[in-house]
């Protein structure tokens, strides 16, 4: 079972990064390049505790639905979201946040299991996996843009909750 584990310095406040990390709008910001939206659940604002979210976007050519749940949820420290249903056997999605110096480090560890068996292995192998780190880097370039340039205030006019 892969294990993708990022760490990402932020210049910005502990509660802003969380906020922005569990923000449905800029999710969908970040995933533009694979036509991502939410299609039901929680489809915009922020997603909390017992909140789940069905997800349509395209990848390797074709259109996918995932619809993952925020299962445990401690603000400003760490939340975790699991697929309830959809392409993968399984995945668990960790977010923790740590201040340090006057800024956060953003840990994700993100676990999966392809589906197919020893196909899925395989597409592991390939290219599954360094896919999903590209996904799951890229969607934390675009966190750490908003928080240190202001423009969080496009997805949360009303500031961290």
């Amino acid at each position: 079972m892969p294990i993708i584990r990022l760490r990402t310095e932020i210049d910005a406040s502990r509660p802003l990064v969380f906020d922005l990390s569990r923000s449905v709008d800029l999710h969908q910001l970040s995933t533009a390049h694979t036509h991502e939206i939410a299609i039901a659940g929680t489809t915009s604002g922020l997603i909390g505790l017992n909140d789940w979210v069905t997800w349509r976007a395209k990848h390797f050519g074709f259109y996918q639905l995932l619809t993952s749940k925020i299962t445990a949820y401690d603000r400003p420290n760490s939340f975790v979201d699991e697929m309830v249903s959809g392409a993968f056997r399984s995945f668990r999605h960790e977010h923790h946040f740590e201040e340090v110096n006057g800024g956060t480090v953003m840990l994700d560890t993100f676990t999966y299991c392809a589906p197919w068996g020893p196909l899925g292995r395989l597409a592991d192998a390939l290219f599954l996996e360094r896919y999903m780190l590209n996904l799951l880097a890229k969607r934390n370039e675009v966190i750490k843009e908003f928080a240190e340039t202001g423009r969080w205030i496009t997805v949360l006019p009303l500031g961290p909750e």
